[in-house]
């Protein structure tokens, strides 16, 4: 039983957000992520999927778009993006998969999971700087960044608890958002995820970027790029880290 990970996949089969005016690369592309999906990830598998799901605006027109994931293979486990508007709370979204029968779906939000060899936690985190956040509006940029570590805290507590019981698995942290690329950098982000002792963290949100290395390091932590382009939409897998 394997574990995959793959971010951004911006499915729209409700709305008209066409995402070949992004480049070639995204021509067809849900038909190259079901293609692809399926040819490497099988039923018994876990595929953590961290945020930029759907362009819906709601989970009722998001439903078209979580039936397509739901036919394909393995387990969803699934965390927020910025561009995720049809995001509501968990007991909602919960009630919305079980009244559509969407049972190979669960949250990763405020909490983590053991999944084969290791322990998924994360969370959406936010942009590295204040500059980048135009495209969101005027908002609170510390706020939003605070509330993001607090979530990131919960998560990662709460896989340190399940560490405690699994000490062999090695503890995971997705995030959409990159807590670095290039010259910038989010240190509060970094901290809370080197204090925990976490060696690999997975994000997506950057795209075009097709010549960036696949993993930048900090520290002895690695980071990795896992935006759907950037995988040429075939699911990454995470194997067991050679050090454990």
């Amino acid at each position: 039983m394997a574990v995959y990970t793959i971010a951004d996949l911006h499915l729209s089969a409700s709305s008209d957000h066409p995402m070949d005016v992004f480049g070639s690369r995204w021509q067809h592309y849900t038909q190259k992520i079901e293609k692809n999906w399926r040819a490497v990830v099988a039923p018994e598998d876990t595929v953590i999927l961290p945020g930029d799901i759907s362009w819906a605006m709601t989970l009722k027109e998001a439903l078209a778009d979580f039936q397509l994931l739901h036919s394909l293979p393995g387990k969803k486990l699934i965390g927020k993006g910025n561009h995720d508007f049809w995001w509501e709370t968990a007991a909602k979204q919960q009630r919305f998969f079980d009244e559509h029968g969407l049972d190979s779906f669960s949250l990763l939000y405020n909490n983590a999971f053991v999944v084969e060899d290791f322990i998924v936690c994360g969370t959406r985190g936010w942009f590295l700087e204040k500059a980048q956040q135009v495209t969101v509006g005027e908002v609170d940029y510390d706020k939003i960044l605070n509330r993001e570590l607090a979530r990131l805290k919960l998560s990662l507590n709460a896989a340190a608890e399940l560490q405690k019981s699994h000490p062999d698995k090695e503890i995971l942290v997705f995030l959409h958002f990159p807590p670095l690329w290039g010259d910038f950098i989010c240190p509060e982000f970094l901290a809370v995820i080197r204090e925990f002792g976490v060696k690999r963290c997975f994000f997506g949100h950057i795209h075009g970027s097709y010549n960036a290395p696949r993993v930048q390091s900090y520290e002895g932590l690695s980071l990795h790029l896992i935006s759907s382009d950037y995988l040429n939409f075939i699911p990454f897998r995470i194997h067991r880290s050679a050090e454990l």
